[in-house]
Formats: C-alpha cells, structure tokens, sequence
C-alpha cells in the first residue's frame, strides 16, 4: 500500500465516501453541517459572500431525540459557552493576507478577493482533528483547514485559477483527506484540476505544516494552462492565533497534458489524440474525487467518464480511465467496503440537470489499479442497480430523452442519487435520493436492495415523520414534509445517519434540492442496517441572506428562510483514530 510520507502520520484503514470516513466505536461527537447561504444580507448573489457553520454536541441530540430541549448549536470563537452558528467570515477574517509560492504579499487581503462564499461541505481527517472547508462559490476556489477541538482555522489556500472557462476559472466543489491523513485532494471543479496539499504532522497528529504542492496538481481539461498560481493565505485567526501553510513545487507538463496514458483525450475534443471508447468523457469538471485506502482516487465528472489517479505519484498519475456509457455523469456519492469501491450516479448540477433522473450505483476493484496504467474501460465496472426511470443523460444510452415532471414531491418521477454512508460493520451502503426522499440501502455483500423513506413516522409509509414539524411554515404553498436529503455521515456508535436536508431556497442543483426543513436529520438504522427511518431534525434558519430566490420546477417559495444545509459530517470528539464508514 502506498502511503506519503509525513512526520508521525497515524496510518489507518477507511471507508471513504462523499464525506469523510465516520468512525467505529463509541464515543461522544459533534455534527458538522454547512450552510451555503450567505452569511451576510444584500450579497449580489446567493453563496457568494460567507456561510453559516452549525455544530451540535452528541449529548443535546440525544437530549433532543428523547423528547428534551432542541439541541443548541455551538459556537467557534473559544468561548465555550458562546452560541452558534458560526459565521465563516469570522472563522476566516478579511484580514488574512494573500501570499504568493514565493512566501511575497500579493497585496490582496480576503476581503478584498471574490468567492469567499457557499460552504459547500467539510469532511474531517482520519485522526478526526481538523475538518477541511470547502467554499466553492463561483471562481472563488478556497479550501481551509479547521481544528476541531478549539473551532479555529488553521489553513487557507486558494487553488488554480486555469484557462478552461475564462480567465483564472477556479473553483473547490470539495476536498477529501487520502487514507492517512497526510493529504488533502481538492476537486477544483471550474478549472478542471485535481490538486494536492501535503500535510505534515507530529507525533500526536497536530498538523504542523500545510504546502499546497504544485508539483503535485494533474490537470483533466483540454489545452490547458495555468492562469494564475495557487495562493496561501497567512495573519492571525479568530483567537488571535496566527495561520500556517505556503505554496511549494511547480507546475508540470506532464501534469497538464491532454493525453491519458493509453493516448486518448483526457477530455473529448482535445489536439492530438482521439476520444476515448463509450463515449470518452465530454465534460471534466470534476464533481468528487473519491479516495481508496490504496492511495487511488477516483474521479467522477459533471458529463460523465471517470479517472483513476494515484495519488501518491507526483503529479498525480492516472492509471484509469472509463467513458461516459460505463460510468455516468454527475456521480458524487462514493464509499470503500473491502476492496470495492461504490460509485454512483446522479443528476447534472447544470441546466440541463433540469430534466435529468438518474439513479445508479457501481462497483469497482481497487486492488485492479496499480501503478502500471489499465487499459480504457477495464475492469468493467459492476452495474448493482440501474433505476428503470434512468433518462438517457449524462452517458446513459437507454430511457426517455427527459424528464420534465419537475421536483415538487407527490408529483415529481424523477430521481437522484447523491450521498452515500456505509454501516459500521460495512455490511451496507445507504445512498439518498435527493428528489424522492428516499434511501436505496445495498448489501455489500449479496449487492440486495432494499429501500426506506424519509418522510415517514416508520420509515415504511406509516405515520408522519418528524421533517413535517419541522418544516418551514412562512408561505403556506411551499409542500410541508419534504426532506431533500444530500450529503451524510454515521454517528461513531453506528444508531445514526446524519443527512444534510435542504431548504426553500437551495443555493445549488436549484431543480432538485428544494426542501422545506432545512438543517440536518437524524435516521435511526434499523434491521442491523438495512433499514432506517427519520426520527429528528435538527434545524437550521437563515433570514439574514436577502438575495433572490428561484426552484426550477419546484414551489416558488415567498418566505424569508434561506438557510441551505448541503452537508452533514460526524466528528468524534476525543480526536481517537478510527476505522470505519461514512
């Protein structure tokens, strides 16, 4: 197994999935979630300027679950009885001064710089000491690093900014922590690039440097070039403590290639070189580079196709490659059982997503990719479940051309799969259906399916379930009881799945997360795994945000509540290494 090298580095075993691995055992824990809403009011634009944290201890869950008071959320200042949420604009001041790879003052302080907005998710390191937040507003590009015990920042950086869309286009649709802890790999999803930071630590896992490491970064577009240069971010944070973190390396040619090993396009269209088989991949912006505990890493893509890099090369190597008929478009829900790697597909963040319905789930080996490149569309994935609505989109060569039955729940037919968890025992995958409210749960073993609702008191049909209480009630045509599930998380003591449940006024895939009960929602597993049902909600407000508001084949909502939770991650609090799923 390939591992990077770093000073102390706590080498352990995970299941890696849209959210980073959960963790086995008991224990308390907080609950991350991230509010890409704007954090201030009369922004230009909704998730451009700021978001929200929100941060709740196991102990007032439970409280809440058993019929107490509402958990109360955190705050991030150092104060320990100080109330959340916390404001990312606080967590990272304006004040923090922008660097360039030479360590020099570009003269910009954050304030200053645009897209410094749309906390789009955070996902917590194997040693469960600090959390990556991943801000992806349009060309923004910023990723920081969070400790979890004080609440404080301790790294900012901003990634490429590359030619592909425009000038400098970058942005950070999310970031995953390798197997070990001594990496982070960015999805910049704008500029096409996979990127890398490597992180040191000491002996008892504080990280003690961050270098954003260019030498590293493996571009996926076509007729790339760099426009301007990873940044570092230094100054004192919310405690008055003073940030770490520089650039280091140098771009390559290698990296920035349009060729694939086995000489294809990297992307379709590119100078010389041909597409690739079953459709090569039409469009790479990456969604969600799902690591493995192999040191591999598998990158979906918003038109479809996959990449397998290692990411332990430098740069990062690709050793394989898949088109857009073998695995579809807009997957961002991953998982490692063993040695298979789970993959989904899901439905276009774009426009054209409008009348997408897609829900599918693959398998992949993981001991199948080494350091010597495959060859295109090998091994062939495993198809374990194809929904038979699935449009033909995103690569798909079979169903209806679209779908336009919107997304107001009772009427809609469409679907989309997104987040995905797995049971502590890795005995299942549970994957959410954003548009649907449901969950399809595989055995890892057998690939059976089966299926629960969120809606529902049982999870089964009966009875109402606590998303319904909890919904917002400013506008009386807004549907109640609509979850619009994303991203999610377990608890370390395998009772729950924490989902991030959207609002009224979604800042992202605007005609699929609409929901009416934004915050996050508690499953409790049932049948040792199989099954689940919702059984609290803890909520989320956001009446500060001002900006316009639009759902695409939804309610057109004429409330106040913005609030949009796009993502939930379990943190465990004693900073104890763990093995385990999402």
């Amino acid at each position: 197994m390939r591992r990077f090298m770093c000073a102390g580095a706590v080498v352990v075993s995970v299941a890696i999935g849209v959210s980073s691995a959960a963790h086995a055992g008991s224990g308390a824990y907080e609950v991350w979630a991230s509010d890409q809403s704007n954090s201030v009011s009369g922004a230009s634009a909704r998730g451009v300027e700021g978001s929200f944290i929100w941060i709740w201890d196991s102990a007032d869950i439970e409280t809440q679950l058993a019929g107490g008071a509402a958990a109360v959320p955190r705050g991030c200042d150092g104060d320990p009885h100080s109330v959340g949420p916390c404001d990312l604009n606080d967590v990272f001041p304006g004040t923090l001064e922008e660097l360039d790879a030479s360590g020099t003052a570009t003269g910009n302080l954050l304030s200053d710089l645009s897209g410094f907005g749309r906390l789009h998710g955070m996902l917590p390191d194997p040693q469960n000491r600090y959390v990556t937040a991943n801000i992806f507003a349009p060309d923004g590009g910023y990723v920081g690093v969070i400790d979890t015990q004080t609440k404080e920042a301790i790294g900012l950086f901003r990634a490429t900014g590359t030619n592909v869309g425009g000038t400098d286009t970058r942005s950070v649709h999310m970031s995953f922590w390798n197997a070990d802890g001594s990496a982070i790999l960015i999805a910049n999803l704008n500029g096409k690039v996979l990127e890398r930071i490597d992180v040191t630590r000491n002996g008892s896992g504080k990280i003690t440097d961050l270098v954003f490491n260019r030498s590293a970064s493996l571009g996926v577009g076509k007729g790339m070039t760099v426009t301007a240069s990873a940044t570092a971010f230094r100054g004192t944070n919310e405690h008055g403590n003073a940030l770490i973190g520089s650039v280091g390396g140098s771009y390559t040619t290698a990296g920035f290639s349009d060729l694939t090993p086995n000489g294809k396009c990297k992307e379709n269209g590119c100078s010389g070189g041909s597409d690739g088989a079953l459709g090569g991949r039409p469009n790479n912006v990456i969604i969600c580079p799902i690591p493995s505990d192999g040191d591999n890493v598998y990158i979906t893509m918003g038109g479809g196709g996959l990449l397998v890099a290692d990411t332990s090369a430098t740069p990062m190597a690709i050793n394989g490659e898949y088109g857009n008929q073998a695995i579809n478009g807009a997957g961002c829900g991953g998982a490692q059982t063993g040695d298979d790697i789970w993959l989904n597909a899901g439905v276009s963040a774009s426009g054209a997503g409008a009348t997408w319905s897609t829900f599918t789930m693959y398998t992949l080996d993981d001991t199948a990719f080494t350091t010597t490149p495959n060859a295109e569309n090998s091994p062939t994935p495993t198809v374990v479940y194809r929904d038979s609505g699935n449009t033909a989109t995103g690569g798909s060569t079979t169903g209806a051309s679209a779908n336009t039955s919107g997304q107001l729940p009772g009427t809609t037919t469409r679907r989309d799969a997104h987040g995905v968890a797995v049971t502590v025992d890795g005995k299942y995958i549970h994957n959410v259906d954003r548009i649907q409210n449901k969950v399809e749960v595989f055995d890892t073993d057998t690939l059976a399916r089966t299926t629960y609702d969120l809606t529902s008191a049982d999870g089964q049909g009966t009875g109402t379930g606590p998303c319904d209480a909890a919904s917002v009630s400013d506008d009386s045509g807004l549907p109640s009881n609509d979850p619009a599930p994303d991203l999610m998380e377990r608890t370390p003591d395998g009772k729950y799945l924490a989902i991030a449940f959207r609002g009224p006024t979604p800042v992202s895939v605007t005609h699929s997360a609409q929901g009416s009960c934004p915050g996050v929602g508690l499953v409790e597993l049932t049948s040792g795994g199989a099954y689940g049902k919702l059984v609290g909600v803890l909520r989320t407000t956001n009446t500060v945000d001002d900006t316009p508001q639009s759902a695409p084949g939804g309610h057109a909502y004429t409330g106040d509540e913005h609030s949009d939770i796009h993502a939930a991650t379990v943190v465990l609090k004693t900073g104890a290494g763990h093995k385990g799923g999402l």
